[in-house]
């Protein structure tokens, strides 16, 4: 059996908490969804703000909703780089320790002592993708990119797994440019 799966470029995003996305837009604000995104629930919004670093700042970087628990803000290696953040891989949700910037909205400016990473590359899937690909949670396996010119192979990619997902694989942008990321990629052992 072939085991192929969507894969999706993640460019550079932000999720919010709702007492930050009160401060930068205003006291009961509510996020617009613009889009839906391929993960059921998971939106882009109107909204757009600022990632500021000590070298330079990051204009109208798209938040994501719905609000979470915590604000984090997704770069990629270059991003973080050119703005003067560090920005350890992660994966998504686990911010201790992580980078700091400020972000800036029309109404409001936050200081995020812990936030900023850099996405480590993931495949969402449910359990019974899982079960059909012979997969399990937080397994760690390497997917193949077939590219005009650039076939690349992606070690260290972990599975994700939960009845919440959608079957796909997301990179960041860093990624997805250097292996000129087509649609698909194959999990590989």
């Amino acid at each position: 059996m072939a085991k192929n799966i969507l894969v999706e470029t993640s460019a550079r995003h932000i999720h919010v908490s709702q007492e930050h996305l009160e401060i930068l837009f205003g006291k009961g604000y509510e996020l617009t969804k613009k889009k839906d995104l391929s993960q059921p629930g998971q939106y882009a919004c109107a909204e757009r703000i600022d990632v500021v670093g000590p070298k330079k700042t990051l204009p109208g970087v798209s938040i994501l909703g719905p609000v979470r628990p915590a604000t984090q803000v997704e770069l990629s290696l270059t991003d973080a780089r050119s703005i003067g953040v560090a920005a350890p891989i992660r994966e998504s949700g686990d911010i201790a320790g992580s980078g700091a910037c400020k972000l800036v909205g029309p109404c409001g400016e936050v200081e995020i002592a812990e936030g900023v990473i850099a996405a480590k590359r993931h495949i969402h899937m449910t359990t019974a993708d899982a079960a059909e690909f012979g997969l399990t949670d937080k397994q760690i396996v390497s997917v193949k990119i077939a590219s005009e010119g650039r076939e690349t192979i992606y070690g260290d990619v972990v599975v994700r797994v939960s009845d919440k997902f959608a079957l796909a694989m997301h990179i960041d942008t860093d990624e997805s440019n250097a292996a000129c990321a087509g649609s698909v990629g194959e999990i590989i052992q």
